[in-house]
C-alpha cells in the first residue's frame, strides 16, 4: 500500500511536470498544476485500488496516471487563437 501511495505521487509529479513544461501557456499558475497532478494520482490510486484489490501494484499505478492525467486535462484553457473565436 506504502508504495502504490509513493508510486502515485511521484507519478503525479511528473505528469505535472510534463504538462507544465509543454502547455504551460495553456494552464494556469505553477502552484495549481504541481498540486493537482498528484492529487489526481492519489484519487487514481485510491479508485483503481478499491476496484482491483490489494495486490495489484502495476494495475493501481496504471490507474493513477490515467485518472491523473484526465484531472490536468480538465485544468487547459483553449489555445489564443482559439479564445476569441469562442467568445459569443
Amino acid at each position: 500500500m506504502l508504495l502504490e501511495v509513493l508510486g502515485s505521487v511521484l507519478l503525479g509529479l511528473g505528469l505535472a511536470w510534463a504538462a507544465h513544461r509543454q502547455f504551460s501557456a495553456r494552464l494556469p499558475a505553477r502552484r495549481a498544476v504541481f498540486l493537482a497532478g498528484p492529487i489526481g494520482a492519489l484519487f487514481g490510486a485510491w479508485v483503481t485500488h478499491l476496484a482491483l484489490g490489494p495486490g495489484q501494484l502495476l494495475g493501481t499505478l496504471v490507474g493513477a496516471l490515467l485518472i491523473g492525467a484526465v484531472l490536468l486535462s480538465l485544468l487547459l484553457r483553449p489555445p489564443a487563437r482559439l479564445r476569441g473565436a469562442l467568445r459569443y
